[in-house]
């Protein structure tokens, strides 16, 4: 991806979503990871007989639908300005409404309620966002992320 593309990464909050471990496919591969390992023992095939010494192994079935969802719901994010990311996004939103390309145009957003559970990671994109411009930003928070960087 080129450099200007990068800039199209930056959500409506500030953050930089292929620093996201989500996006970066971590929950797909762990939950794939898990599945193989499991298969490579045959639990999976086992699992009525691996419940007599574990009860809480009965509930395999229900357990492979929950990694299915977590890899429905977490597998692939497109990214925040291509509709990733939570639907119900107030930031997302909140942005869109006022027009502004993130959040950190706001006179509000140092104290704004909904920023709170980005918080952790805001504070440094707003203050890079501030000082340079977002293409820039884009591009060093993608150097990061080549060099193994990635959010929870």
């Amino acid at each position: 991806m080129e450099g200007s593309g990068l800039a199209d990464l930056v959500g409506y909050c500030g953050l930089y979503c292929n620093a996201c471990g989500i996006r970066q496919g971590k929950i797909r591969d762990a939950v794939e990871n898990l599945r193989n390992t499991i298969a490579s023992y045959g639990f999976d095939k086992i699992m009525p007989e691996l419940s007599q010494w574990e009860p809480s192994l009965k509930h395999y079935s229900q357990f492979e639908k929950v990694m299915d969802g977590l890899v429905k719901l977490f597998g692939d994010c497109p990214s925040c300005l291509q509709g990733g990311g939570d639907p119900n996004c107030q930031v997302r939103a909140c942005a869109k409404q006022n027009n502004y390309r993130t959040c950190t145009e706001c006179g509000e957003a140092d104290s704004c309620e909904k920023i709170t559970p980005y918080r952790k990671y805001y504070e440094d994109a707003a203050k890079a966002l501030k000082q340079g411009d977002i293409r820039e930003f884009a591009e060093e928070m993608q150097r990061k992320v080549d060099k193994g960087y990635s959010t929870p």
